[in-house]
Formats: structure tokens, C-alpha cells, sequence
């Protein structure tokens, strides 16, 4: 009897797209020559992916989603407030981009042109603002409820932000086990929830008010 063949999956499509890129240097020239390079029909492949660039975006995603299985298994976790839930996040999140460190840095260089590399993000970036949306705490809300939702998207794409400025120092970084980003990392989040202190906007929109109250009704 042959050997059984084994069972192709989207993860074991994503690990053998990987080790081609690495051992290669380059991308696959086509998903014919990739899948007969593997042993699978090409059909096999659209299964899971309607194309490469699909496959790369949904790379950067596995990494978010694989760093908050790794987050809900430490049952402290849950208890952190929004800071250390961020702070959480971004050293899990680039302990994993490290283990797989020489196909991020290659494939976030792979292009000449930086806006399609960062093309390959775009679903990592969805699914990050939801999670910053879903970690906001009412300490970081302003009262007033017509603003909370400006506030909310600021928040996000401010993270948003914030997490490429760190991709871009990570890849960059040459110090020994990483140690600058981890520096960065601590140094940024507190410096961004320096700023996110809302107490101060609910003070100026109080007054505000007050300021309006008192200019409506004193011509009463």
C-alpha cells in the first residue's frame, strides 16, 4: 500500500508558502508552479485562497489571532485594565513576529514600492481596531455620547499607528533578543495613555456647557 497523502489545510498551506518564500527568496511564480512544487492540485490551493496576496494578508492575521489565544489563556489576562491589556498584546504579538522573523522582515520588504508591502496588512489592521475597540474602557470614554464615537475611531487609528511605527522599529532593530523594541513598546504605550487622559476633555466639555447654558438662559 502507498503512503496515505496527507490531509492539505489552510495552516499547512500557510507553512508551506512560508519555508517557499524563505528557501527561494521570492515569491512563488504562480500557483501551478507552487502547488507541484508541494505535491497538491492547484484547485486544492483556491480552496482556501483566491490568490497570494489573500494568503499574505491572512499570514500577518493568523499572527494577531494566534497572539490573542495565547492572551486568553493566561486567565490574568482578563483582569488587566486597557494599558496592560495593550502591553500584553504588543509583547506576545512580537515574540511571535521574532520565531518568525525572516519571512515578516522579508515579506515587509519585498517591494520596492512600501505601499504594497503594506498592502499585506490590511486585514491585520480590521481585525486589530476591532480588538482596540473591544479592550476601551470608560476610563478612556468622554461622557458625552456624541463624541465617544469620533473618539473611539481616533483611538483606533492612533493605535493603528502606532503598532506600524513599531513594526518599522522592530525590523530595523539589531540589539541583542530585541531588547530596543521592548524598550519602545513600554516607552510608546505609556506615552500614548499619557495622552488618551480624558479627564481633561471632560472638564473643557463640562465647561463648555456650562459656558453655553449660561449664555442661552441669561438672555432669557
Amino acid at each position: 500500500m502507498g503512503t496515505k497523502k496527507e490531509i492539505l489545510t489552510k495552516d499547512k498551506i500557510v507553512s508551506l508558502y512560508m519555508n517557499y518564500v524563505l528557501e527561494h527568496g521570492q515569491n512563488p511564480k504562480s500557483v501551478f508552479h507552487f502547488a507541484k512544487a508541494n505535491d497538491f492540485e492547484e484547485a486544492e490551493f483556491y480552496t482556501f485562497f483566491g490568490t497570494f496576496e489573500g494568503l499574505e494578508k491572512e499570514i500577518f492575521n493568523l499572527f494577531f489571532k494566534n497572539t490573542l489565544e495565547l492572551l486568553d489563556k493566561n486567565p490574568e489576562y482578563q483582569e488587566y485594565d486597557m494599558k496592560n491589556k495593550m502591553l500584553s498584546f504588543y509583547f506576545t504579538f512580537f515574540e511571535l513576529l521574532t520565531a518568525n522573523r525572516s519571512y515578516v522582515v522579508q515579506a515587509l520588504k519585498s517591494n520596492s514600492n512600501p505601499i504594497k508591502n503594506l498592502v499585506k496588512l490590511t486585514t491585520l489592521r480590521d481585525s486589530f481596531k476591532k480588538y482596540i475597540s473591544s479592550i476601551i474602557t470608560d476610563d478612556y470614554r468622554v461622557q458625552q455620547e456624541k463624541l465617544q464615537n469620533f473618539q473611539e475611531k481616533a483611538i483606533q487609528e492612533t493605535a493603528w499607528m502606532q503598532l506600524l511605527l513599531t513594526l518599522k522599529f522592530w525590523v530595523d532593530d539589531a540589539s541583542p533578543a530585541f531588547e530596543k523594541t521592548d524598550l519602545f513598546i513600554e516607552k510608546s504605550v505609556n506615552v500614548s495613555f499619557e495622552l488618551m487622559n480624558v479627564a481633561p476633555m471632560n472638564h473643557l466639555l463640562d465647561f463648555g456647557k456650562f459656558i453655553f447654558k449660561e449664555k442661552i438662559y441669561s438672555k432669557q
